[in-house]
């Protein structure tokens, strides 16, 4: 009976067209089930082809390789030259070679800011990439939802939905849904402007 309820119920709603579709309704339908609908256009842009085919992000992703290398080098640079200077200082330990006590004390003070001078280097040099990160991710966003809103001047779509290999909540879309390529073509285009 609950399955005839439904069918009905389906029946109903496609052949009342367009004024039933601008309400959502909910029907009976089988045990676990709920049946909407719903008039409503859905686009669906994949994140990923987004990261790998838009310019900007391809030049924030270069740039952000670089620093990460960069920071990098400075930092392994600076904690072989301290590693230098602490194998040197164990190597005067061991022969004597301090004329006083009080000297090694100084030099390992001294060994012992460096050290942590170069800690605090790597956590200033770490919050700027993320801070960085972050703003180029925030930039990335703003320049999507720029490119949809142009394109959906028209208002053709009720909805825009991502999808992305990381956080694939779309489990299903028809390709006729994906406006990707339309809203690269309008991201890559404004760059060469």
């Amino acid at each position: 009976m609950k399955h005839f309820v439904f069918v009905l119920v389906t029946v109903c709603l496609v052949a009342c067209g367009n004024k039933a579709s601008k309400e959502v309704k909910k029907t009976a339908a089988p045990a676990g089930t709920v049946a909407l609908s719903v008039s409503a256009t859905i686009g669906v842009v994949n994140s990923d082809s987004i990261l790998e085919k838009y310019t900007f992000a391809i030049q924030a992703r270069e740039t952000m390789t670089k620093k990460a290398e960069d920071a990098r080098l400075s930092i392994n640079t600076k904690a072989k030259q301290l590693q230098k200077e602490l194998a040197d200082f164990q190597n005067k330990i061991n022969n004597n070679a301090f004329l006083s006590r009080e000297r090694a004390e100084q030099e390992a003070s001294r060994l012992q800011k460096k050290q942590a001078e170069i800690q605090m280097h790597g956590e200033t040099l770490e919050n700027e990439f993320l801070a960085e990160q972050q703003k180029l991710s925030l930039q990335l966003k703003d320049s999507i939802n720029m490119a949809i809103r142009e394109i959906n001047k028209d208002k053709r779509f009720s909805m825009v939905l991502s999808t992305s290999s990381l956080t694939d909540n779309v489990l299903y879309v028809d390709d006729t849904l994906n406006i990707t390529n339309e809203v690269l073509e309008f991201l890559n285009s404004r760059i060469k402007k």
